[in-house]
């Protein structure tokens, strides 16, 4: 199985607008072969002292059967209009693409 987490910095104040494009194309992802998870997630205040905090950025937490279905994943006709909507949007995108030990 392959983890991936995604953290995306959105531009301040349009977090509602890349929330909205995103609940749209979840869907799509999650009917893609191999996917076992794609899960939007953002902070929240849980008083953990090495907690940092950032209102604009979604971390996405996506499982995969094994690579082929994640890379196969990132040439979806889905995923190239997803990355066309929000590409604006977007500031900052790091991933880590996680295996199990």
């Amino acid at each position: 199985m392959i983890t991936v987490i995604a953290s995306l910095k959105v531009k301040a104040g349009r977090v509602p607008e890349y929330i909205n494009a995103l609940k749209s194309y979840a869907p799509k992802v999650h009917a893609e072969k191999g996917c076992i998870e794609y899960r939007p997630t953002v902070d929240f205040d849980t008083g953990l002292p090495t907690q940092t905090k950032d209102e604009n950025v979604i971390t996405i937490i996506e499982k995969w059967e094994n690579m082929e279905c994640l890379l196969s994943h990132m040439k979806t006709p889905d995923m190239a209009e997803y990355k066309q909507k929000v590409k604006d949007i977007l500031e900052d995108l790091t991933i880590k693409a996680l295996q199990d030990v």
